[in-house]
């Protein structure tokens, strides 16, 4: 893969913009760099435009160098930085499948990139095929989610492999629930695969959703390039310091990975016993997709209990489907009492 023929030719220009706290390295005493009010310590300061602490941490859990791992805003953040780096807008276009995260086609739309789907088979696998076939010159990013999002399975190995090794662009590999899979995650594999992206998240198995903090993993090449177009404090100092606490519960977010899993299990079987449930889709996630009679007669009614789950009944192949997030017991329990409520 060359990177700098996929790279857009003024990203490559570009002078990033150099922060203040960009231009040292090490323990200070005093601040005068930054124009920061003295007071109201620690957050009058802004925070490591680099994370460096953070990326130390992830390092240890997840195996890898911090020099490999970028953080964002949230995945959506490096989806849209990876969008804008190498996607002109109005000529190029990024391929995904269908159905997958909507936030790919959103990115795409927003920098005027354009988005080529490809339908996933009756059993929500992908079509290697098919997505090579739809490869043209203009292709640059090919976005694959490992559990998708909202069918819950884990895509074939193999052919994650197979797309990787035949595109000459760059695949991004969406796992935000692999904790949840029984699969293992392709970070192992990063280093033989020079036009990988691996986007993983904080806010499934971590239970971090509300600080907003995304991962990605890529050669030290791409995440320059990231680093060079990312605002320069993009993640705040709250974040930050939450995450470095948590950071250090490994073993809890464990059990947490555990104990959701069981009740996925647990729900899968008791689900299907309703008589107005057609099929439980398999999940590797933390959710259950379920084609059922109705689907939106019993979204609303749901709603008018207080439960909220997920109409998916106008996106591709999940028609009159309904997404429902594992939740605690007592939240399952209550989701169950309303379905038989229903009978």
């Amino acid at each position: 893969m060359n990177l700098n023929k996929l790279l857009r030719k003024n990203i490559a220009e570009l002078k990033p913009y150099s922060s203040a706290r960009d231009e040292y390295a090490g323990e200070a005493m005093v601040f005068l760099d930054a124009n920061e009010n003295p007071f109201n310590e620690p957050y009058n300061r802004y925070p490591d435009p680099l994370q460096r602490e953070l990326k130390q941490k992830i390092s240890k859990i997840k195996n890898i160098t911090p020099e490999n791992i970028f953080l964002g805003n949230g995945s959506d953040e490096p989806i849209d930085l990876l969008i804008r780096a190498f996607c002109e807008p109005g000529t190029d276009n990024i391929i995904t499948f269908n159905p997958t995260y909507g936030m790919y086609e959103v990115a795409a739309g927003i920098n005027n990139v354009e988005v080529k789907k490809v339908s996933l088979t009756e059993d929500f696998e992908i079509n290697v095929d098919a997505i090579l076939e739809t490869v043209n010159p203009d292709t640059k990013l090919i976005f694959l989610c490992s559990p998708n999002n909202p069918t819950g399975n884990s895509l074939d190995a193999e052919k994650i492999q197979k797309v990787i090794d035949w595109f000459d662009g760059i695949v991004v590999l969406d796992e935000a629930y692999i904790d949840f899979a029984p699969g293992k995650s392709f970070l192992p594999k990063l280093n033989e695969n020079a036009n990988l992206v691996i986007l993983q998240t904080f806010s499934k198995a971590w239970g971090m959703a509300g600080i907003r903090l995304g991962m990605a993993f890529a050669s030290v090449e791409i995440v320059n390039i990231l680093n060079k177009i990312k605002y320069p404090y993009n993640l705040n100092i709250l974040t930050q310091t939450k995450a470095l606490e948590l950071v250090e519960k490994t073993e809890e977010v464990k059990k947490w990975g555990k104990l959701l899993i069981a009740e996925r299990a647990k729900m899968a079987d008791l689900l299907k016993g309703f008589p107005f449930v057609i099929q439980v889709y398999p999940s590797d996630a933390n959710f259950l997709l379920i084609k059922m009679h109705d689907a939106k007669g019993i979204y609303h009614y749901l709603v008018e209990r207080g439960i909220i789950v997920r109409n998916r009944s106008n996106v591709h192949l999940c028609d009159d489907s309904l997404r429902i997030t594992i939740g605690s017991s007592s939240e399952n329990e209550t989701l169950l009492t309303a379905f038989k409520e229903l009978i």
